[in-house]
């Protein structure tokens, strides 16, 4: 140990340290500021940024010692008191904060760039903040409104970048922040590896490093006896269920007669610190029988392939999923020119900045038995009693952890408890357990506290992942340019254990046709076990895969043809009154062709001079536009139940007005939920926006919200909200009609204040009257989003779609092959834009991440061992390869959305971002 001495934030510091330590440990761990992030410990991501003597550097691997005399700043101390910082106030003006995980090192290395244009004079231009923030990584925005923002903030008039949209309703259409963006921007939001509790231990997993082995034995013996060890466990110590799963029990907890992934749980170790458990690890003997292995979807369904799951009866075949419309041979009989070609996709890593962690604590646990403080009045966090096995996590869907928690542990739904944190990043990665099973079992075990913290190398080993596809599809049309027919086979690979596989491959298989009318369609998808890592949920949900060969061999079919590409496709799009792939009847809320009107006017007007060209070139130097159409469903669909319960409180205190807490399971992800609930709230209320809290993820306080995937929160989770608004005005009403003197039949509501006749009494009044003849000030309400029919059935499959439409601008260097994106030119119909600003950042989030799928990215494995085992092995775009983004917003809304301006949003974005080749 040594001392080290330093200033932080302008107060002085004095600490024994050990020499090794890094600076982002001494800033988290020792001075307990977690507003400085961790990503990747690889010095990769730059969300750890902090400023040293003015210059930004990566504090996950920077000495501590080396700053020794130093003046350290972090996003702690960037706001003078309550007056925020103005790069601060641009990224809240600009929406430039999603999840926010990411935030604090984009701040502090924008302030760096942002003294030094200032010391000189200048302002700073795109291309200065491009070089400054190269290195420092955001997965959520698209980047374009973290440019704009640092641009305001130098004193630029750089206004936000909000696309038109309907006229707002009081709340409901408006552009504003998302609610938890403030914590966010001043380094005060807890993510689950910022809770640190009195008495905690450290866990570790032991993964199996090998893809396909039988188990013949573990010895733990010597980890055991390690010191300071407190638990080591493996399948023998599970006392309930050693299976979890989405859809298939599948997944071991820990694995007991095989392992069938590199990234398989063997055994998983608590000890008073992380390197204890890691020294741990190294010391748990297994004995393993390598078995034949199987890394391709197509080989592991034929009959020699090695058997992942023994047992099956349709061997690695996990489902056929098939789609029939009319008859494919008349339908290509009909066809003057049929193309015949076939596309792969690859594996794909979601890369959410913030790797997996939860936190286990044990049923009973008092934090003062541990040295630290109990509140009575808490209800979550380190200070507070735990009634019941509790656990901390970034979830997706937190009522299924509790109850995969539960089964585990041998015990009652009701006697776990998940509390949802903050989460950084997910994009559907985070709905598959992870650690919270691991860590419940392991503070159960030892009575203490339990932290897992994945390391990014384990997060990408373990985590499911966007499915590799082999796609073979036939288009065929007339000479005039009518679809007659499209027959697709599809192979996707599903991974070692079942995750999502069956739902994602199923989006792919029926949206496989397009967004079209297509008379005659045949679609057959494969799905298949392997030894790679698994396959689940992943912004998109299969559609993209089908998305990129639909467009592509309808831009191959319109040359062939001598068509216009967008003509072609606006020929065939879907409509009210079109019958898709599945049978269903479109009926209203069809803005597919709008969305194409748009992009196809400004992708000519873009041309300065001349005629509108596909493609030119400029010396060294080939342009080209490539355009894409997509859709994308709204809800679960299929025939499952899709059903959110929202919960309504209201209080009323003198001088301060009315206050509303809406509450649910849904999760937020960066997405902007609890804009959207707020608003939703507010609206039927009557009541401003910063008068509605909203609470989200805590199973023991809030009602379930079912699973944040499918595009499905904004509508079912904000429809929940909204009835439960109107409910409980509902249910206010005779103590309205008591203080009106008027029968409750004849009581309306509007604009904040009950009435009847002339006579008005506010809301306030009323809920104070409420209160004192105990009628109850809080309701819930379980909103079903409409039935929807199984696939092969007919009828509605889902309940609503998005379409979209995007132009992309690509550059390509002759001499060295590199693709550049210019421009993007996109439009979204989303039904009803419920907040603009929010709804904007994930369109622009979206496309960047598929420029990403389209270019650069590509999770490697070989022969079921991943090579892409560190970050700086997987390139996803950073804010050198964003784009110039132009987007318009398209409202087709149901008759339901006209009639009640009824919370929808689909959030689907960015999928048919296509980087395809001149068309035509």
């Amino acid at each position: 140990m040594s001392r080290l001495q330093m200033k932080v934030n302008g107060k002085a510091v004095d600490l024994d340290v050990p020499e090794t330590r890094f600076l982002s440990q001494v800033i988290r761990e020792d001075l307990g500021l977690t507003g400085t992030k961790i990503g990747c410990n690889e010095a990769e991501c730059g969300i750890c940024t902090v400023l040293v003597n003015g210059t930004p550097v990566v504090s996950c691997n920077y000495p501590a010692f080396k700053a020794a005399g130093a003046e350290v700043e972090t996003i702690e101390g960037l706001a003078n008191g309550d007056q925020l910082h103005p790069l601060q106030q641009a990224f809240l003006d600009h929406g430039a904060v999603q999840c926010g995980i990411c935030t604090p090192g984009m701040l502090m290395t924008s302030k760096a760039l942002l003294d030094e244009k200032l010391a000189a004079g200048e302002f700073p231009s795109e291309t200065d903040i491009k070089v400054a923030l190269k290195d420092t990584y955001c997965r959520c925005t698209g980047y374009q409104s973290i440019i704009n923002a640092i641009q305001q903030a130098s004193g630029q008039d750089v206004p936000p970048y909000i696309p038109a949209t309907i006229a707002a309703g009081q709340e409901v259409g408006k552009a504003q922040p998302n609610p938890d963006a403030l914590a966010k921007i001043r380094g005060q939001a807890k993510f689950s590896d910022d809770y640190h509790f009195p008495g905690m231990l450290y866990a570790r997993t032991l993964r199996a490093g090998l893809p396909h082995a039988r188990i013949r034995s573990i010895d733990t013996s010597a980890a055991r006896a390690l010191a300071g060890v407190r638990a080591v466990l493996t399948h023998e110590d599970i006392p309930g269920r050693n299976l979890h799963g989405i859809v298939d029990l599948d997944w071991p907890v820990l694995c007991a007669d095989k392992v069938r992934y590199s990234g398989d749980a063997v055994a998983v170790v608590a000890a008073d610190a992380e390197d204890i458990a890691a020294r741990a690890l190294q010391l748990i003997q297994v004995d393993y029988e390598e078995l034949p292995l199987v890394s391709d979807a197509m080989e592991a369904i034929r009959p020699a392939a090695a058997i992942v799951h023994e047992g099956r009866p349709d061997g690695n075949l996990l489902k056929h999923i098939k789609v029939r419309k009319g008859d494919i041979a008349s339908g290509f009989a009909e066809a003057d020119v049929v193309i015949d070609r076939t596309y792969r996709t690859p594996t794909t890593e979601h890369l959410f900045l913030e790797p997996e962690c939860a936190i286990g604590v044990p049923a009973g646990y008092n934090p003062a038995n541990f040295g630290g403080t109990l509140d009575p009045g808490a209800v979550r966090g380190e200070t507070a009693l735990h009634g019941k096995t509790s656990v901390y996590v970034g979830s997706q869907i937190p009522y299924l952890d509790r109850d995969q928690v539960a089964a585990a542990l041998a015990m009652e739904p009701a006697e776990v408890r998940i509390i949802a944190t903050l989460m950084g990043g997910g994009f559907g990665g985070k709905e598959d357990v992870a650690g919270q099973i691991h860590v419940a079992l392991l503070s159960e075990a030892t009575q203490r506290p339990v932290k897992m913290l994945y390391s990014r190398q384990e997060s990408l080993l373990f985590h499911p992942k966007r499915h590799a596809t082999v796609i073979r599809i036939r288009t065929g049309a007339t000479r005039e340019g009518r679809l007659t027919a499209v027959e697709a086979t599809l192979y996707g690979d599903g991974g070692a254990y079942a995750s999502l596989s069956e739902k994602v491959l199923t989006r792919a298989t029926t949206h496989a046709s397009g967004p079209y009318d297509v008379p005659h369609v045949k679609v057959d998808c494969f799905a298949a076990y392997t030894n790679n890592v698994p396959c689940g949920a992943f912004r998109g949900f299969g559609v993209s895969q089908s998305c990129f060969a639909v467009e592509s061999n309808m831009d191959i079919l319109a040359g062939e043809l001598g068509l216009d590409a967008v003509e072609f496709r606006r020929m065939n799009t879907l409509d009210v009154g079109s019958v898709t792939a599945t049978g269903q009847q479109m009926r209203e809320s069809v803005g597919l062709n709008e969305c194409i009107e748009r992009v196809d006017h400004d992708m000519r007007r873009d041309m300065h001079s001349g005629d509108f060209r596909w493609s030119w070139r400029e010396g060294h130097r080939l342009f080209a536009w490539g355009l894409a159409v997509a859709y994308k469903n709204t809800g679960l669909g299929g025939g499952a139940p899709d059903k959110s319960t929202a919960e309504v409180e209201l209080w009323a205190e003198p001088g301060e007005g009315v206050s509303a807490e809406v509450r649910t399971t849904a999760a937020e992800l960066g997405q902007g939920l609890p804009a959207v609930l707020a608003a939703c709230t507010a609206e039927e209320l009557g009541i401003p926006i910063s008068h509605v809290n909203v609470l989200l993820g805590d199973t023991d306080f809030c009602p379930d919200g079912g699973p944040t995937t499918a595009s499905r929160q904004t509508f079912v989770t904000g429809n929940a909200a909204r009835y439960a608004a109107k409910a409980l005005l509902k249910q206010l009403t005779p103590a309205a009609g008591t203080l009106l003197a008027c029968a409750p039949a004849k009581v309306s509501f509007s604009d904040g204040q009950f009435s009847c006749g002339d006579a008005r009494v506010s809301l306030a009044e009323v809920i104070t009257r409420a209160k004192g003849v105990g009628i109850p000030t809080k309701v819930g309400y379980e909103y079903w989003a409409p039935e929807t029919q199984p696939l092969g059935t007919g009828g509605d499959m889902h309940f609503a779609f998005g379409f979209c439409a995007q132009a992309v601008l690509c550059e390509i260097d002759t001499r060295t092959g590199i693709v550049t994106v210019q421009k993007v030119i996109a439009a979204h119909d989303v039904g009803r834009a419920i907040n603009p600003l929010t709804l904007e950042g994930q369109i622009e989030g979206g496309i960047v991440m598929c420029i990403g799928y389209a270019l650069s990215e590509h999770y490697i494995q070989e022969q079921g061992r991943p090579w892409t085992n560190v970050m700086a092995r997987y390139k996803m775009p950073g804010i050198r390869h964003a784009p110039k983004i132009i987007s318009h917003i398209v409202e087709h809304q149901t008759s339901h959305q006209r009639r009640d301006h009824q919370c929808h949003l689909s959030r689907h974005r960015g999928a048919c971002t296509q980087l395809a080749r001149r068309p035509g």
